[in-house]
């Protein structure tokens, strides 16, 4: 994921163990071809922890996986948590899981709600462009900005109507909503190009959906000078090869202690064989769980969470998948 926003430090085990939430099953819903809503309520007390939106949460599968799931829901509705789901022809056991053995009634382990990819509410100018199951953390922003009489454009892409979920939320929303689903056009995508030239300068363009999407739409922001862009992706982009060729050590500022990260081997592997107490869950740079304060050594980013300024501020990092250039690097842990 990669967004704007800024980023708090890593958490404890007992903070984590607070935001381990057991919600129950209420409704699974039939979305869209291979799509599946499924409405989560708590098993203890009245409401859950608040989101806002472009939030996400973790889902712990009783099969051992993790998998994260942008809230499609009203952040005002304390009382239940939507999720959307796509069954994934190349799932590894979390979406079929879902889609598959999940039952109404049944308990889910849920983490509490992130957000790394941050709505701005006062924006006099929002674009929301959605791809396939991408249309999930997008739908909550345009209620909001609906709510609030904000000035946005919804465009929402499918290669086919039956492929695209919630459009009768979508409608009953109202407001400026493009369609466009491609068996509809010849098989032709959406032309980005031209839909982000139309745009002013100053707005804030939003996009979750396939990779090649993702990557035309940044080239096509760049393009028209628009500097207010926000990505979140659901898988991990193209790797990013590491220019540490050489192990470095790692220094735990709370505790003292230090460590050897041989070359090739992941930093978050690293601590966890030493028992280091961290937070982590997609291992891929994607969900931002196991971001981490820096507070010496230069970074070797590898990861879709942070932006180019939160990269050249070299305070943060995801240790599940970045290391360090070379020589030692601290990190604020135990």
């Amino acid at each position: 994921m990669m967004n704007d926003s800024t980023h708090g430090p890593n958490v404890g085990s007992q903070a984590r163990l607070q935001a381990r939430l057991q919600a129950r099953v209420r409704t699974l819903r039939h979305e869209a071809q291979r799509i599946a809503s499924i409405e989560l309520v708590p098993v203890e007390g009245d409401v859950f922890p608040p989101f806002t939106p472009g939030a996400h949460l973790d889902v712990h599968l009783p099969n051992g996986l993790t998998r994260s799931y942008s809230l499609v829901n009203a952040p005002e509705e304390r009382g239940r948590y939507v999720i959307g789901v796509l069954h994934d022809a190349k799932s590894r056991g979390g979406s079929r899981w879902l889609h598959e053995e999940l039952r109404c009634g049944a308990t889910l382990s849920i983490g509490a709600p992130r957000n790394n990819f941050a709505l701005d509410e006062a924006a006099s100018s929002t674009l929301l462009v959605a791809g396939g199951i991408g249309v999930t953390p997008m739908l909550c922003m345009y209620r909001k900005l609906r709510e609030r009489g904000q000035t946005v454009q919804f465009v929402y892409c499918a290669r086919s109507r039956g492929q695209a979920a919630f459009l009768d939320e979508l409608a009953a929303l109202g407001g400026d909503v493009l369609l466009h689903f491609d068996d509809e056009h010849d098989g032709l995508p959406f032309d980005l190009a031209a839909c982000l030239a139309r745009q002013p300068k100053d707005v804030h363009a939003y996009c979750c959906g396939p990779g090649v999407m993702l990557d035309a739409f940044q080239a096509a922001c760049a393009d028209a000078g628009i500097a207010n862009v926000h990505i979140e992706r659901f898988a991990a982009s193209a790797p990013v090869e590491s220019t540490q060729r050489t192990g470095y050590t790692v220094e735990l500022a709370r505790s003292g202690r230090t460590l050897f990260v041989p070359a090739g081997k992941p930093l978050l592997d690293v601590l966890l064989d030493a028992a280091v107490d961290v937070e982590y869950s997609c291992r891929e740079g994607l969900c931002g769980a196991c971001q981490t304060r820096v507070l010496g050594g230069c970074v070797d980013h590898r990861d879709s969470v942070l932006t180019q300024s939160e990269r050249a501020a070299n305070d943060a990092m995801m240790i599940c998948v970045s290391g360090a250039q070379s020589g030692t690097l601290v990190l604020d842990l135990a």
